[in-house]
């Protein structure tokens, strides 16, 4: 017999003795391998717990989203909110500053960025004030850019985003008239006074909100670098959206959560683009927003009514359903990629003046930014139930 066989067989004879005459040595084996067994299996379900714990949390974000029912405001609300819009304030306080060049990562870039950030800083709401910094690379080389985020409740579940582009497209000046620059009036300055005046009309009752511990807050956003430095790519555009999405999908919400992002939170983005031309065309991009879309329908047709739109025939109409000219690429693609519900709010076909000099103030139309600004004021103040 090998060596193989005899251990082999003395193992045998000692395993029967052991199995014999030690009963209590048994019994107390087979409890420690039962605890064990226990342990494995806690083990495991705890560490599965948090995952679907995470899936049940951002479940109930996106059900609490759906079923978001705004307010809807009687006559004289509706005059009230419409009345807190100053179109004086928004085109000299809020809109002269930004009509220059305003190139990511330039003086003129900085000195737009102090202007929104003092407007914002100089109200009683509070708002938590924010310059997002990053350098990426471009066909220039390497830039500084930044995002310029304000939001009004930190802590609050979800979020109502108001956003627009701050950076100018760099157009060479006028050859004949080398001070005539690309001050991008439509794209993207009006939009961010709009913004800024919609804060500003909106901020007895956004502090009030804001005191009230709402579940829902309302951030602003400005983004930086959303022109091409040449031509228009996945990777030489959206830098300050690209960068802000990214950002938020890996940012705990609340602070410290494990189960949720800041993207998660996000209600609805609203982003708002060459606005300012005459007559402008506004159709909706997307379904599963559509019935925000219609609110902006309804609220126009309400003002126009009640005759608080200015310059309004009826035959006009900014918003409309019957028409559809595709979609557009712009600061809501990294979001909308990622799951955010969009209302994008730029005309179709674009305005006639779109990348030229003639993108100045001189071209704007007044009467019509007051009045998207006043329809977007009934828009939020309903939304967020002001």
């Amino acid at each position: 017999m090998s060596r193989a066989g005899r251990r082999a067989n003395a193992l045998h004879v000692n395993n029967g003795h052991a199995l014999a005459g030690c009963g209590p040595l048994r019994v107390l084996l087979l409890c420690l391998c039962g605890a064990l067994s226990l342990a494995v299996v806690l083990a495991l379900y705890l560490s599965a717990e948090p995952s679907s714990s995470l899936q049940q949390h951002a479940a109930h974000l996106i059900r609490d989203r759906n079923a978001h029912k705004p307010n809807k405001y009687s006559v004289a609300q509706i005059k009230k909110f419409a009345a807190q819009v100053d179109g004086h304030r928004l085109w000299e306080t809020h809109l002269r500053p930004l009509l220059n060049e305003r190139v990511p990562g330039t003086a003129g870039s900085q000195t737009i960025r102090q202007h929104i950030l003092s407007q914002l800083g100089s109200l009683s709401a509070g708002w938590t004030l924010e310059e997002n910094s990053f350098v990426s690379s471009t066909p220039k080389g390497k830039v500084t850019f930044t995002n310029v985020l304000a939001v009004l409740d930190p802590s609050a579940s979800r979020r109502l985003l108001l956003a627009c582009h701050h950076d100018s497209k760099i157009l060479p000046a006028d050859p004949k008239n080398p001070k005539r620059v690309f001050v991008g009036a439509s794209d993207s300055a009006i939009p961010c006074a709009m913004i800024l005046e919609l804060a500003t009309a909106l901020d007895t009752q956004l502090e009030a909100l804001k005191r009230q511990r709402s579940a829902v807050t309302l951030q602003l956003v400005f983004f930086d670098g959303e022109e091409a430095f040449e031509e228009w790519t996945e990777t030489d555009s959206l830098y300050g959206s690209r960068h802000l999405a990214e950002l938020m999908a890996r940012t705990p919400h609340p602070s410290g959560s494990t189960k949720t992002t800041l993207l998660q939170a996000v209600d609805l983005l609203v982003l708002l683009d060459l606005l300012g031309g005459p007559e402008p065309l506004i159709v909706n991009h997307f379904d599963n927003t559509a019935r925000w879309f219609d609110r902006l329908i309804a609220a126009e047709r309400r003002l126009h009514k009640q005759g608080l739109l200015t310059s309004h025939p009826s035959e006009q109409s900014y918003f409309r359903k019957d028409f559809y000219l595709g979609p557009v690429q712009d600061d809501h693609i990294p979001f909308l990629n990622r799951g955010v519900p969009v209302l994008h709010l730029i005309p179709t076909p674009f305005p006639v003046f779109w990348h030229t000099l003639d993108d100045a103030e001189e071209r704007m139309h007044r009467p019509t930014v007051e009045n998207l600004t006043r329809i977007l004021a009934i828009f939020v103040a309903e939304y967020l139930g002001l």
